[in-house]
């Protein structure tokens, strides 16, 4: 296997992955719309802009390639539309030159669990519209490997946190007030436990998946240390950085208000499920076959701090 690896995407799971794999010495090539090099991507990594839906440019980009990483996703408001095609190309392209293709997943397709916990296992029984679209989307993945098109495996995550992550649940609108000494604002219900996913073992998974074999033709859930309640968990945060808890909550009915003004929060209506009762994830299979890469809550909240103090002292509104 060559040591020449391309990732689709730039954002923070692109960018995590990316470090996963500059730390195993590999070649990374990555491919975004714009061509803009994040600030945290090296010089030594080729930034490729062009448009991932067309067949011709993913084949010629992922030639002579080992592996594949398709962490690229479109608008949040457009995933049922451009979502599909996008991955579809970007399988092509891997398909056409031999290469492996690991994809990074959420856990939309497995629909609401009622409070169980979340194994690879389950059905796929979505019952939203980009849940619905996850789930047709990794079954299509699944198809490709099985019938010998392309060799495949799926990182799944959960909601995810950590440096460079601005747009989650558990992003900026959680930790810059937080270290302002405003409420941080959790969204659902604060009693309730809730797995996250720490973007840098999300990445070391998918470098994992990458160059294992046995890892592929399935599903993997990424490791995470014990899942906590929303309150447990952004108290480590407001602990860390030397302030007393503050909360505001935001519910459906606040989601569905923002939804009037924000198109990403009127998408997140459909999936308040998530953070209103239980939503644990049991990532027990892949600790079992490849150990337990989960980073402690104290590690990963000191490093997450630390990235947003330094965005926030570059970034002063």
């Amino acid at each position: 296997m060559t040591d020449n690896h391309v990732i689709f995407g730039s954002g923070p799971l692109a960018q995590a992955a990316l470090q996963a794999l500059l730390r195993r010495g590999k070649t990374v090539k990555m491919v975004n719309r714009s061509g803009r090099r994040p600030a945290e991507v090296p010089a030594s990594v080729e930034i490729v802009a062009d448009d991932a839906n067309n067949l011709d440019f993913t084949r010629s980009v992922t030639q002579g390639a080992a592996v594949v990483y398709q962490c690229a996703q479109p608008a949040y408001q457009r995933w049922v539309t451009e979502f599909p095609p996008l991955q579809a190309a970007i399988l092509e392209g891997a398909a056409a030159n031999g290469a492996r293709l690991i994809v990074g997943e959420n856990l939309y397709m497995y629909g609401d669990p009622d409070g169980q916990p979340i194994h690879e296992g389950l059905p796929y029984a979505a019952h939203t519209r980009k849940g619905k679209t996850r789930a047709q989307m990794a079954e299509s993945l699944l198809a490709a490997h099985q019938a010998g098109k392309v060799q495949v495996a799926m990182g799944r995550g959960s909601d995810f946190y950590g440096p460079g992550v601005l747009g989650s649940t558990l992003g900026q609108r959680t930790i810059r007030p937080l270290l302002q000494g405003k409420p941080a604002e959790v969204v659902g219900a604060l009693d309730q436990p809730h797995t996250y996913t720490y973007i840098r073992d999300f990445g070391e998974a998918l470098a994992i998946l990458g160059e294992r074999p046995e890892a592929l033709g399935q599903a993997w859930h990424v490791p995470y240390p014990p899942t906590l309640i929303h309150r447990e968990l952004v108290t480590l945060f407001f602990e860390a950085a030397g302030l007393p808890p503050k909360f505001s909550v935001m519910g459906k009915w606040m989601m569905r208000l923002g939804g009037f003004f924000i198109p990403e929060a009127r998408e997140s209506v459909e999936m308040m499920y998530e953070f209103e009762k239980p939503f644990v994830v049991d990532a027990s299979k892949f600790v079992q076959a490849f150990g337990d890469i989960a980073t402690p809550h104290a590690q990963a909240v000191k490093e997450t701090l630390a990235w947003y103090r330094e965005h926030l002292r570059k970034h002063v509104a």
